[in-house]
């Protein structure tokens, strides 16, 4: 019997998806495929055989400016890729995050006969719910990442199918509690509470001071309690311990240990964002908090059009988790909140979140690779 092959064409815009996409190839070529590939990836992509058409980073732009500044390079290296995929003709074109970039590729591609695939949803959910006619225009599947953004989809008339969470694979090769607690050497007999302020200067500079003042009022309160605070860099810690250093509290700050730090705590006071979704996986409870720029609070807060921002609360539909913005993240009311958390032990949000994980589910790249046979025969 002949070893299939395939004729992929892919496009990986920033490191996330370059993974992502690595995860997927590594497990088609697991399971027997051949496959060329052909198109813009990093080193995960590259390790697999593709000779990327243009560096990955030249598309890792963010922000409001940057892309502008950008903008003729950008376009310039689109126009590139869809002339190399238009000469070569994949069996399948695979667009991995980066829907600015990928979308308008996957449309040129559909409309010339190329079987189109978009992996990772965009936020049409939150923002810009326009976009979905675009998305219907360009691809012939979306892969989600999350349940519920499959019937978003699915009432516009787009095929999607959720392929699962590759956090969902990722988070269950971390240690135990009792081991991460011991390689954080976090005490033995008290009770660990999770300070995750994010991993960007703006977001320690507006939240952490808040968080800090919630800190010594709960250690007031609570001393039983004992802190551990991941830095992303060391640049964060620096600012952290700069916060921290005029209070005398039982506190481990770690650095770029953020997964090990859910891990080994019973309950986070936690940024809005990513992390809240690895929370979450981890059933861990949490009070979700955001501080920006009032300036931006006051444009993003018309865009987005949740009522929540919390990933678990997003995916539950419903205020699993407390959620204090803006102006409610005051230290008065982290208090409070954390306060509640503690004394109930957090078994109503624990119950919701296993229900949402088992929702989500695993096993992600193999799912990927399900959803996607159908489009190359």
């Amino acid at each position: 019997m002949s070893t299939p092959s395939l004729r992929l064409g892919i496009c990986a815009g920033e490191t996330s998806g370059d993974i992502l996409a690595g995860s997927v190839l590594k497990a088609w070529r697991h399971a027997g495929t051949t496959i060329e590939l052909s198109g813009i990836g990093g080193p995960e992509t590259t390790a697999l055989g593709l000779r990327s058409l243009a560096p990955m980073e030249r598309l890792a732009v963010m922000g409001l400016v940057e892309p502008l500044k950008r903008l003729p390079q950008l376009l310039k290296i689109r126009r590139q890729l869809i002339a190399q995929q238009l000469d070569l003709r994949p069996q399948l074109f695979l667009g991995v995050d980066s829907p600015d970039f990928n979308l308008p590729i996957e449309r040129r591609l559909k409309a010339s006969g190329v079987p189109t695939a978009h992996l990772v949803s965009p936020s049409v959910w939150a923002w810009r719910r326009g976009r979905i006619r675009s998305i219907r225009a360009s691809v012939d599947k979306m892969l989600c990442l999350l349940p519920f953004e499959v019937d978003i989809y699915r009432q516009a008339g787009i095929d999607a199918v959720c392929v699962g969470h590759p956090l969902v694979d990722e988070l269950t090769k971390l240690a135990s509690v009792s081991e991460t607690r011991q390689q954080l050497e976090l005490p033995s007999g008290c009770t660990i509470l999770g300070i995750l302020p994010g991993s960007r200067e703006s977001e320690v500079r507006y939240l952490m001071p808040h968080f800090v003042e919630a800190m010594a009022e709960l250690h007031r309160r609570h001393p039983e309690l004992h802190f551990v605070v991941p830095a992303a860099n060391e640049s964060r810690r620096a600012e952290i311990d700069a916060l921290l250093g005029c209070r005398d509290l039982p506190v481990t700050l770690a650095l770029g240990r953020g997964r090990e730090a859910m891990r080994a705590s019973d309950a986070l006071l936690i940024a809005s964002g990513t992390a809240t979704l690895e929370a979450m996986l981890l059933r861990k409870p949490m009070v979700i908090s955001y501080r920006m720029a009032a300036a931006s609070w006051a444009v993003l807060s018309r865009m987005v059009k949740t009522p929540h921002v919390g990933l678990p609360n997003i995916l539950a539909g419903q205020a699993v988790a407390p959620e204090l913005l803006q102006t409610e993240a005051t230290a008065g009311r982290m208090v409070h909140e954390v306060s509640d958390l503690l004394e109930s032990g957090g078994a109503q949000q624990v119950a919701c979140f296993n229900e949402l994980a088992e929702r989500i589910g695993g096993n992600f790249a193999a799912r990927s690779i399900d959803a996607l046979a159908p489009l190359v025969g």
